[in-house]
């Protein structure tokens, strides 16, 4: 995992859709396969973390096979935090598949997604004022266009990011 770790995962992400192309299938493979290694590392030191607490050792003094304790005591007790980390994990995944859409490696077109939107809006943006400069005029530009994707972007991020604290808050047990 170490070494996975110290390979920045958008080369994972951008190899891998060298490989298989730009579809959804491509994006998906690409996401899990660089973003297990973050939630394997929190899994461990949850888990080693977790075996050294009283209740697994009173369990395992009782008798109890490694099995038992195992899903009894150290997965139970490490599934608060397994699930805000995946929920935190969401964001990252979908502004990584929106930058990679936006500087064109992502999801192509006919298939939508924000990032390709909003480049091309970019592109819609060039080229009008690239129209009103030849004509002497200083023209509307169109900006709106590119908001609405990167502001549907900010708003789903920063509202996963909230769901994320909030479970956080909840099932945090020291907090309780």
């Amino acid at each position: 995992v170490d070494i996975i770790y110290a390979i920045p995962s958008l080369l994972y992400v951008i190899f891998i859709m060298l490989i298989f192309g730009s579809n959804i299938f491509s994006v998906l493979l690409a996401l899990s396969v660089s973003g297990w290694i973050g939630m394997a590392r929190q899994v461990r030191t949850q888990v080693m973390s977790l075996k050294e607490r009283e209740y697994a050792q009173a369990a395992r003094v009782m008798g109890a096979s490694h099995r038992r304790i195992l899903f009894k005591h150290l997965i139970t007790n490490s599934i608060g935090p397994i699930i805000v980390n995946t929920t935190l994990m969401v964001p990252q995944a979908i502004f990584t598949e929106a930058f990679l859409a936006f500087v064109g490696i992502g999801i192509s077109i006919p298939q939508s997604s924000w990032g390709t939107m909003a480049n091309e809006a970019l592109s819609a943006v060039t080229l009008t004022v690239s129209v009103a400069d030849e004509r002497g005029e200083g023209g509307k530009l169109v900006y709106t266009q590119m908001l609405w994707p990167v502001l549907a972007i900010s708003l789903t991020m920063l509202s996963l990011n909230f769901i994320g604290d909030g479970l956080n808050e909840a099932l945090d047990p020291r907090k309780h």
